[in-house]
């Protein structure tokens, strides 16, 4: 299994590196990229600012460019499975079991395609490992000795950073207290010493700044994502579908069936040991928050329940270190091929022009967020153009703005355009442009250089900027497979009445 896995991540790795010089930022990357032009939020509408941070790391100061972004991302995409390997093996499971279930986690769809992308989830899925592989480590140590003291102190602080990367990870730090004060013998041992506490201090230290920012900005982060996306919220079968076909799509069908098997034997087994308590808590606890939230929320998406999962291929381990079978071979080899299955069809979509050549004549690339990928660095070499052409000389603040009708298309301007140029929104609801750059600032400017694509309603200027004229409009056709996956319409337009 080991030489399987090897095999695998040189496969992986290699496909992921080739994909990095070929597709761009998706929206929510884009918008990721974003954070690093504004290095002093410590938060931001979506997300804690630890994935800006990274952005601005790879972009040495500023949003990295899709390349560097996407090269660092394949790396850590492609460590993911070997850190689970490790945290299995740190739990007590042997090396094969561990990288049996290190391998199978490799090919399920939501880490095979979904952490390539420069995401909170990828910073959440390392912390998550590392946190739980620390604590089983240091909980099965005596209380009193050296490793208990390193490991759980380094536990706490890998799930602050957790929680740093994305608000589920506070889920992590309270399955953590939880198995710190359960009633086994072994717990209250480590409880009376100073190690977890210190440990959980240290990542709450880590969080600090970002609750501290919050306060002091009225919570925007929470209003966000708990009230103003909220509209029409409330339990629904609409809700409970798209949580139930979501599973099924970003892990594949026998994966998720194969989940529910563990979760059962999970559940029957934890209280063998102080591990498998740990485990339980880390997959009950973010569940218990998560699911619910899901299933209320008409904006929640079927990856927000990913980490409750991640402590069940390490009890796989451990069953199989023990010889117990609880996934049956023939349907252990099903699952890891059709996952395997689902993962190539993803990547064939994106990555191979001519397999979108093929879809039926009803195909509408409005719909298909792949197309996301492709397009933008012609769009901003045209939005440049356009911009240098104005008589405005661009060294005037505010001269000359790029405005796009929702934060997927003003993200994308901002993170390619860095500083050259001010980026404006005029979308439907508050977000984070709002506060780069309000609506009272850049509808003073001289010129306005509006972007939009064929997923919005054909603009009318007239209506949206009634004080200004339209001065020139272009059309740019982005092609995959022959077909045109979008249509932008880049128009300048200046104040009525300006000479």
């Amino acid at each position: 299994m080991m030489l399987a896995l090897v095999a695998l991540s040189a496969v992986m790795l290699f496909v992921r590196l080739a994909a990095a010089r070929i597709v761009g930022f998706g929206d929510s990357e884009a918008l990721y990229a974003c954070y690093a032009l504004h290095p002093k939020q410590a938060a931001f509408l979506d997300h804690p600012g630890l994935i800006g941070v990274l952005a601005r790391t790879l972009g040495g100061g500023t949003a990295p460019g899709t390349l560097a972004a996407h090269t660092a991302t394949a790396v850590l995409a492609t460590a993911a499975p070997w850190l689970l390997v490790l945290a299995a093996r740190a739990a007590g499971a042997g090396w094969r079991a561990a990288a049996t279930a290190g391998l199978a986690v490799a090919v399920v769809p939501e880490i095979a395609v979904g952490l390539f992308a420069m995401s909170p989830d990828l910073l959440l899925f390392v912390a998550w490992v590392v946190a739980l592989g620390l604590a089983a480590r240091g909980l099965e140590a005596a209380p009193d000795s050296s490793r208990a003291a390193t490991c759980l102190l380094l536990a706490g602080l890998a799930a602050g950073i957790g929680c740093a990367a994305k608000v589920s990870g506070a889920t992590l730090l309270l399955a953590l207290v939880i198995t710190y004060l359960s009633r086994r013998p072994e717990a209250r041992a480590h409880a009376k010493t100073l190690w977890p506490w210190l440990g959980l201090a240290a990542g709450l230290v880590v969080v600090a700044p970002i609750a501290v920012y919050e306060a002091r900005t009225g919570w925007p982060m929470l209003r966000h994502r708990l009230i103003d996306t909220q509209a029409g919220a409330g339990l629904s079968l609409r809700n409970a579908g798209a949580l139930l076909l979501g599973q099924l799509g970003y892990l594949s069908p026998l994966v998720a069936v194969v989940a529910v098997i563990l979760g059962r034997d999970l559940w029957r087994t934890h209280r063998r040991s102080l591990t498998g308590v740990l485990l339980w808590n880390a997959t009950a606890v973010p569940l218990v928050v998560l699911a619910p939230l899901c299933l209320w929320s008409r904006v929640a998406e079927p990856h927000w329940l990913a980490p409750a999962l991640l402590a069940l291929p390490i009890h796989l381990a451990l069953r199989m270190t023990e010889g117990t079978v609880v996934v049956r071979r023939r349907l252990a080899l099903a699952t890891v091929a059709s996952a395997a299955a689902f993962s190539v069809a993803a990547h064939a979509w994106v990555l191979l022009p001519q397999v979108s050549a093929l879809v039926p004549a009803s195909y509408d690339p409005r719909f298909d967020i792949a197309n996301e990928l492709y397009g933008w660095p012609e769009v901003v070499t045209s939005v440049r153009r356009l911009a240098t052409e104005e008589h405005t000389p661009l060294e005037a603040p505010g001269s000359v703005v790029v405005v796009g009708p929702h934060w997927v298309v003003c993200a994308q301007l901002h993170a390619l355009l860095r500083d050259d140029l001010p980026v404006g929104c005029a979308g439907p609801q508050r977000d984070d442009f709002d506060d780069w750059l309000p609506r009272a600032q850049w509808e003073r400017a001289d010129t306005l250089i509006y972007v939009t694509d064929n997923r919005f309603p054909e603009p009318d200027f007239g209506k949206l900027f009634p004080d200004r004229v339209l001065k020139h409009q272009t059309r740019l056709r982005i092609f995959r497979g022959g077909k045109v996956a979008r249509l932008f319409t880049l128009a300048v337009l200046e104040i009525r009445g300006a000479a």
